[in-house]
């Protein structure tokens, strides 16, 4: 039961911040901001998801693989900002 419970909390403070993120997206319109806001929700929605499988057990490969598909996504609109931005000269 207090699993259940926290992984709802996790999942809710998850789409919190997603949603944040969409807010700031809306008025900037940065990439970045838009690849935070996916990522934290698909985050969500993976700890909903787990609600509702019998046995949770966040040892399940397709756990980690959703949570590397976000990761990769944070990591490439972290590289393309920086390369955008171009190199940092003195």
């Amino acid at each position: 039961m207090l699993n259940g419970f926290l992984l709802g909390v996790i999942s809710s403070a998850s789409l919190a911040v997603g949603l944040i993120f969409l807010k700031y997206w809306r008025r900037t319109r940065d990439p970045l901001f838009l690849s935070f806001a996916i990522a934290f929700i698909v985050e969500a929605c993976n700890r909903v998801c787990l609600l509702f499988i019998d046995k949770p057990n966040e040892g399940k490969p397709v756990i980690y693989l959703v949570r590397l598909v976000v990761f990769l996504v944070l990591l490439i609109a972290i590289i393309k900002k920086n390369v955008a931005r171009g190199p940092v000269r003195n």
